[in-house]
C-alpha cells in the first residue's frame, strides 16, 4: 500500500490549464510593474507638492513682512517675493499635486489588489479540482478587470516606470517566502 500522499508539484497539469497558469503570471507580473509604477509616481508628486508648497508658504511671509516696512528696498524684496509666490501658487494649481498623489496612489492599490487575487488564483485555485472552462472564464475575469484599470487609472510616467523596473530588479517586488 502506498502511504505517499499527492502533492501540488506531483499533480498532472493538463496543457490548458498550464496555459492558464501561465497567462495568470503574465497578467501578475503586468499588474506588479503597473502598481510599482503608480507608487512611484505617487511619491513624486507628494515630494513636488513639498518642493513647491513650503517655498510658496515661506515667500509669501517675508512678502508680508517686507511690505510692512517702510523702506524701499523692501518694497522692491516684496515686490520680486510677492511674484514668486504668484509663480509658485500658479504651478500648484497647474500641476495640482494633490490629485495626481491621490490617483496614482488609489491606481498603484487597485493594481496591487488584482494582483494579489491573480497570484492566488494560480498558486491555489487552478489547483482544485475546477474544470478548465471554469479556470478560463476566472483568468478571462481577471484580464478583464486589468482593462478597465488600464483605461480608467491615469498613465506611468515614463521615469516612474523606469523608476519601478530597478525597484522590482532590486527585488522590491520579492517575498522572502518565494525565495530559494
Amino acid at each position: 500500500m502506498d502511504n505517499q500522499q499527492s502533492t501540488t508539484a506531483e499533480k498532472p497539469v493538463s496543457k490548458t490549464k498550464d496555459e492558464i497558469i501561465k497567462e495568470a503570471k503574465r497578467i501578475e507580473e503586468s499588474l506588479l510593474y503597473s502598481s510599482k509604477g503608480h507608487f512611484a509616481a505617487s511619491h513624486f508628486w507628494s515630494n513636488f507638492h513639498l518642493w513647491i508648497g513650503v517655498p510658496t508658504v515661506l515667500f509669501s511671509a517675508i512678502a508680508g513682512a517686507s511690505a510692512l516696512s517702510q523702506f524701499d528696498t523692501n518694497h522692491i524684496i516684496a515686490g520680486s517675493i510677492s511674484i514668486a509666490v504668484a509663480a509658485s501658487t500658479s504651478i500648484m494649481t497647474f500641476f495640482n499635486p494633490n490629485e495626481k498623489v491621490s490617483a496614482h496612489l488609489n491606481a498603484g492599490n487597485n493594481y496591487d489588489s488584482l494582483m494579489n487575487k491573480i497570484r492566488i488564483f494560480w498558486s491555489i485555485d487552478c489547483w482544485r479540482d475546477e474544470s478548465e472552462q471554469v479556470l478560463t472564464e476566472k483568468l478571462k475575469h481577471f484580464s478583464e478587470q486589468k482593462d478597465k484599470l488600464n483605461q480608467s487609472c491615469p498613465q506611468i510616467p515614463r521615469w516612474a516606470f523606469n523608476r519601478a523596473r530597478q525597484g522590482i530588479k532590486d527585488g522590491e517586488g520579492s517575498y522572502l517566502v518565494d525565495k530559494s
